[in-house]
């Protein structure tokens, strides 16, 4: 459809449109990663600056210590890339013999991180500079600091409240005692000599050298079970991806261990419906989508693990089309309901997006899951470990049941739209269990109602929670959670930064004519720039 900008919300921002672009959480890091592009480097030189640089200046959602997930477009086909770590060999269920639950902070709670070998690996495959030069903005952030912005700010407050006690975060992230505040600098020198170190040497030090061993050695003296042979046997998975089809769009995701089966499983469901009879923010068109999520999250949680171990109920099974069709049917128009899991088989995170003149985009996502993951830092490297240990479950044969060298259940996904087999959109949405949630608004926003972008971002969102329970972003009209409520969901209403929130969500939308649209969430610091 042609373009258009209708600015229906409360945001004034327009989408940026441009050959070249980039979209994420923070302004430095946009402009990390357009600077690559102005040196001749292509959307995935860029969309690792602007990686490598969310490291440093949004230490509040990921680290060098964490995973990251990647959907790439390289101007003829599409790639996906895991790039999540495994639980480490010691990690066997009588490790946690007694416990109700997985650790949520702490070394208990830290598996093999996985995005340094993904920068490396793309950079490898796809990147057109060296790793060096594109590692360059991240470097000097590190090493001359940064000024705090408001957001990150904030949530870096909250992050010191809870995680002061954990090994190296006090020493890392405190300095003077406290949490930096917005408006003032921070400056990271250890980390920064990380950075040139996975520079020099192509990652290899992160997993073998000597940053491998001091986080094995950290490990070791807090009684963890990651060890030099855990890093040195990771590598990431190109593991291409999984879609569902809407109409003339597909929807691409990463197969699991992550969420993204979610929302191919909701808009394979959605198919079903009599969504395409209702406008955007109708809300009945809101409350068909909540109950596709729910219907899709009971089977989630019920049969989603590393694909690997999902011997009984396989991906391909959940998202059979017989099969969405079968459970469409338990949706009603009328009222919400609270569902159980199917039978399929009969018998803190940062998102980015790149895209180029070449025609190259880029879907890529890090995380340290939780603000600042387990809380634990590497001394004197600023590696700050993420917690995806806490995607496990304990309980037994449950097919996400934690094991040596499995991979956990991740949140993280980046979307890919492909249209009439080209591609369309590169987008995500951070944000815990909002991920898959808002891939399914973007989309229908985006390609059924044909709002741009930017549009699509700024509009009030929604995020199922449990049973009947969902919560309402308080930009939504009264008389919209009014309707909901009488449709028998509870509502509550949140602030965009309560919990794991309504997400970020930065989208690049290929033009008819040529050329992208970038939208970037108001929600955060950032914001798309191109030329």
């Amino acid at each position: 459809m042609p373009f258009r900008h209708d600015a229906l919300y409360a945001s004034r921002r327009s989408p940026v449109l441009a050959d070249n672009l980039v979209s994420t959480s923070q302004p430095l890091a946009v402009q990390a990663g357009l600077s690559m592009l102005a040196r001749g480097g292509n959307a995935v030189d860029a969309a690792l600056a602007a990686a490598a640089t969310l490291t440093v200046v949004e230490p509040t959602g990921n680290g060098l210590g964490s995973d990251a997930f990647c959907i790439l477009w390289d101007g003829k086909e599409l790639h996906g890339l895991n790039a999540s770590g495994p639980a480490p060999a010691g990690w066997t269920p009588d490790r946690f013999k007694g416990q109700d639950t997985v650790p949520f902070r702490g070394w208990e709670s830290v598996t093999v991180p996985g995005a340094i070998a993904a920068w490396a690996e793309l950079s490898a495959r796809f990147g057109t500079l060296d790793l060096a030069t594109v590692l360059a903005p991240a470097i000097g952030y590190a090493e001359s600091g940064f000024i705090v912005s408001p957001v990150i700010g904030a949530l870096w407050a909250r992050g010191a409240e809870t995680l002061a006690t954990q090994p190296g975060y006090a020493e890392a992230f405190m300095p003077g005692g406290r949490a930096p505040r917005a408006g003032e600098r921070f400056r990271h020198p250890g980390q920064a000599e990380s950075l040139r170190m996975i520079a020099e040497t192509r990652g290899r030090a992160f997993y073998e050298g000597p940053l491998a061993e001091k986080i094995a050695a950290f490990a070791r003296q807090h009684g963890a079970a990651l060890s030099e042979a855990d890093l040195a046997g990771y590598s990431p998975e190109w593991c291409g991806t999984i879609s569902t089809a809407f109409d003339d769009n597909e929807l691409h995701e990463i197969p699991p261990n992550g969420q993204g089966i979610a929302a191919l499983m909701a808009l394979g469901l959605l198919q079903h419906t009599g969504v395409r009879d209702l406008d955007a923010d109708d809300p009945r068109a809101l409350h068909l989508q909540i109950e596709a999520i729910k219907l899709a999250f009971a089977d989630l949680h019920a049969h989603v693990a590393d694909s690997r171990f999902m011997t009984d109920v396989t991906p391909q099974h959940l998202i059979n089309p017989g099969y969405l069709a079968e459970r469409a049917r338990l949706i009603d128009i009328d009222r919400a309901q609270d569902y159980g899991p199917g039978a399929p088989k009969h018998g803190g995170t940062v998102y980015l997006t790149t895209a180029d003149a070449s025609g190259m985009m880029v879907s890529f996502i890090q995380s340290n899951y939780a603000g600042f993951g387990s809380g634990v830092v590497v001394p004197g490297t600023g590696i700050s470990l993420q917690n995806r240990g806490a995607g496990f479950t304990l309980t037994p044969g449950h097919p996400n049941e934690v094991a040596p060298g499995k991979r956990p259940f991740h949140t993280i996904i980046p979307g890919f739209l492909m249209q009439n087999g080209a591609p369309k959109m590169s987008f995500g949405v951070m944000g815990g269990p909002m991920q898959a949630q808002g891939h399914v608004q973007m989309v229908l926003r985006t390609q059924l109602w044909g709002q741009d972008v930017q549009t699509a971002v700024d509009a009030p969102r929604w995020r199922f929670v449990k049973g009947r329970e969902v919560a309402c972003e308080e930009a939504m009209p009264p008389a919209t959670r009014e309707a909901l409520a009488a449709l028998g969901h509870a509502i509550t209403v949140e602030a965009p930064d309560s919990a794991f929130g309504f997400g970020g969500a930065q989208l690049i939308e290929r033009l008819e004519g040529g050329g992208y649209a970038a939208g970037s969430d108001p929600r955060k610091d950032g914001g798309a720039q191109g030329f």
